[in-house]
């Protein structure tokens, strides 16, 4: 589905982000990014959802090379990858439904379409009890399951996930990972970069590992291990 092929990025100052990338990502994949504050997940990312371009070498998707399309129609190639973030970018005057429902309403959905696939994508994330609450009634982990149903919301067939764990304690970024897990089984294809090694470990999904913009291991089951 994504494929990397000899993909480098030069910031200035000759910063290599990323650094002759080969990666093939399948259909219905979970995949895990690890590596150090500055390793390149993030750019990578980046990459797969068209926010950076590559300054060497080519992205597809789907066998299509991202640099054949034209910048109008970016929003809509982004249609096909739902992202979250460590940060949960809600907003703090709109109910968690109306929170979800704005990701349609920007793209122009009509109203019946909007009624029935809010409710449904919560229930999905295990919020279908809390569809009138705003955000700051919520928990941290609470707060990151609507931006995941938010990312789901156009029925993307790649979620990208950079740090989603990263301001949860333990016990909610388990359910998180659970429910990434559980969205992977629907057959959306699932690319998770993170820090957490026991998320990873308990994924037990592929791991590919990024060091100063090199990809130094791929591993189907991997573990969490870096150098530090």
């Amino acid at each position: 589905m994504i494929k990397f092929e000899n993909v480098s990025k030069i910031y200035k100052d000759d910063f290599h982000a990323l650094e002759d990338i080969n990666l093939e990502i399948q259909p219905g994949e979970f995949l895990i990014i690890v590596g150090s504050s500055g390793a390149g997940k993030s750019t990578l990312l980046k990459m797969i959802y068209a926010e950076e371009k590559p300054t060497a070498g080519e992205i597809y998707f789907d066998e299509v090379p991202l640099s054949s399309i034209y910048k109008r129609k970016i929003p809509e190639y982004r249609r096909n990858i739902g992202t979250v973030f460590q940060d949960f970018k809600l907003l703090s005057k709109k109910t968690i439904l109306e929170n979800v429902a704005y990701a349609l309403e920007a793209s122009g959905a009509p109203d019946k379409e909007i009624k029935e696939d809010v409710p449904q994508i919560l229930e999905i994330v295990g919020l279908g009890d809390k569809m009138s609450k705003y955000p700051d009634e919520l928990s941290t982990g609470e707060q990151q399951r609507v931006a995941i149903a938010r990312a789901l919301i156009h029925k993307p067939l790649v979620i990208v996930a950079d740090e989603p764990t990263g301001n949860l304690d333990p016990e909610a970024s388990i359910e998180i990972l659970d429910l990434l897990l559980k969205i992977n089984k629907l057959g959306t294809t699932v690319i998770l970069a993170s820090h957490d090694k026991a998320i990873v470990d308990k994924a037990g999904k592929r791991v590919i590992c990024l060091e100063k913009g090199r990809l130094i291991c791929d591993t189907p089951k991997g573990k969490y291990k870096i150098k530090q």
